[in-house]
């Protein structure tokens, strides 16, 4: 017999799934091709090796991405006696955002192996859903929002990089809004149940999200110096991503349990 955990984390895998099936089907409708994606491996800093397999063409920024694989599986095996959340709908979430990193990384990783537009056009647009999911768990706790939200923001989010279609800078605006929507969204769960652990956790991931876009920006003006010639900034962003998600974890985790104290006293 299935215990109440393994139906969630079914439950979770197969939402997942879907929206990454639906997207998949629309991307090779091919009604995404003319968005601006960065092609070509002129665009990363780290030397492109072409001796070794194509999937390791670029050794260090590929193999990050088993970072984001490794960090799906920790959360997902995270239960309730280890983080104790108690209520159903918080474990779904986190169960959620775990299948969310874990499919991440292979994502990456195929965009940087095949260099394809439409392997360029998931890595974007799955971000976008990422930092949405973050958004609905704060505001779950916040506002007690339900399935009928989560399932409003992710199609509005998933619908925001359709301006990516009408401007060159779409999908930037679009997770521009998203990156600071979960920063407000983050603050206010802050102000509202948490402490100084939360608050931590909340710095931690502030300042992991602007190592990711500020090291992927100067990606080859870093290359000048001895630190970033190997391990590039491309693949400290990355690292400073994980790190980002890690923290999410961490913070949402904590105050999910506080939350879930709270409502059942």
């Amino acid at each position: 017999m299935k215990t109440s955990g393994t139906i969630e984390q079914d439950s979770s895998l197969l939402h997942v799934a879907g929206g990454f099936a639906v997207c998949l089907v629309i991307v090779c409708t091919g009604v995404l091709d003319t968005v601006s994606t960065e092609l070509g491996y002129s665009h990363y800093a780290e030397k492109h090796s072409p001796e070794l397999p194509g999937f390791l063409s670029m050794p260090f920024n590929s193999i990050i991405n088993v970072g984001y694989i490794f960090l799906g599986m920790y959360w997902l095996s995270q239960d309730e006696k280890t983080i104790g959340i108690k209520d159903q709908t918080g474990r779904y979430l986190k169960n959620v955002f775990s299948w969310m990193a874990l499919a991440y990384g292979p994502v990456q990783w195929l965009r940087l192996w095949t260099q394809t537009q439409r392997a360029a056009i998931l890595d974007q647009w799955f971000t976008l859903p990422m930092f949405a999911w973050a958004i609905i768990w704060c505001n779950s706790i916040l506002k007690n929002w339900n399935s009928h939200h989560f399932l409003g923001i992710e199609l509005l989010s998933l619908s925001s990089y359709f301006l990516s279609v009408f401007h060159p800078q779409g999908f930037e605006s679009a997770l521009a809004l998203h990156m600071v929507w979960a920063f407000v969204s983050g603050l206010g769960l802050q102000n509202r149940y948490g402490d100084s652990t939360t608050k931590k956790y909340l710095a931690n991931a502030l300042i992991s999200s602007l190592g990711f876009v500020g090291l992927k920006l100067l990606d080859h003006w870093l290359a000048q110096f001895f630190l970033f010639k190997r391990l590039t900034g491309h693949f400290w962003s990355k690292v400073c991503d994980i790190l980002q998600f890690h923290y999410a974890f961490c913070f949402l985790t904590h105050l999910d349990r506080h939350r879930s104290l709270k409502w059942n006293k």
